[in-house]
């Protein structure tokens, strides 16, 4: 499936004009070859490609309408990386596994406070057209952490550190929910008083092993984790 974004409106679809570029001058694809477009929002439409100059169009021989979107959903808050290389493996392997939320979260050890979002969300769209994603995940703009609790569920919030002299339990004994939320430390962790913090505000602390995990690895793993429930 060739796979592309743009908008649906009822019978009409409109490819994306940098998507149009790509299918033009990148993939070089020819009148009559079959393509799909996505909005993104659970719908997808089906045709053959119309090329007209500079331009790419899709005549439509079906849309559909509603795609049903992963179930449980999840929601990962990341400290961004010093290397901004790390967190972009990271959304993009998050991505490819179904996450359906990411916000980036700025904490006391928090070294890179600049953060691209707008090239973050083209990754996340890149990402879910390579693995065929009909709903495309929220990528949230740049928040403090103190900020980001003020709407945020307690009961199905989870924080992940690697403080071993607190209390934490075991990321297999969490109860199975239509929507989780995992809040994922800088380098060198949540500091002790973050993480005090957030027990004030119910937030459960949890395991994930005895490794010592890199800030993007723990939210690869969590979106596995997550993964493997849907499957």
């Amino acid at each position: 499936m060739k796979l592309f974004y743009g908008e649906i409106f009822d019978n009409q679809v409109i490819i994306n004009e940098e998507e149009q570029q790509h299918i033009l001058k990148v993939l070089r694809m020819k009148n009559g070859e079959e393509i799909h477009v996505t909005d993104g929002k659970g719908n997808v439409a089906s045709g053959k490609l119309i090329v007209e100059g500079k331009k790419a169009n899709i005549e439509v021989s079906e849309i559909k309408m509603g795609s049903l979107d992963f179930n449980p959903r999840l929601h990962i808050a990341i400290a961004p990386t010093k290397n901004i290389d790390r967190i972009e493996f990271f959304v993009e392997k998050a991505v490819e596994m179904g996450i359906s939320e990411i916000s980036i979260i700025i904490t006391e050890k928090t070294e890179r406070k600049n953060i691209n979002i707008d090239k973050i969300r083209k990754q996340a769209v890149a990402a879910s057209k390579q693995s065929l994603r009909f709903h495309f995940p929220l990528i949230n703009d740049a928040v403090k952490l103190t900020d980001f609790l003020k709407n945020t569920d307690p009961e199905h919030t989870f924080v992940a550190h690697c403080h071993e002299n607190l209390e934490r339990i075991d990321l297999k004994s969490i109860p199975s929910c239509e929507q989780f939320t995992f809040l994922i430390g800088p380098e060198g962790d949540f500091s002790e008083r973050e993480i005090a913090f957030l027990a004030e505000n119910q937030i459960k602390a949890v395991s994930l092993g005895n490794q010592r995990l890199r800030t993007e690895t723990a939210g690869v793993f969590v979106a596995a984790w997550n993964y493997y429930q849907m499957i």
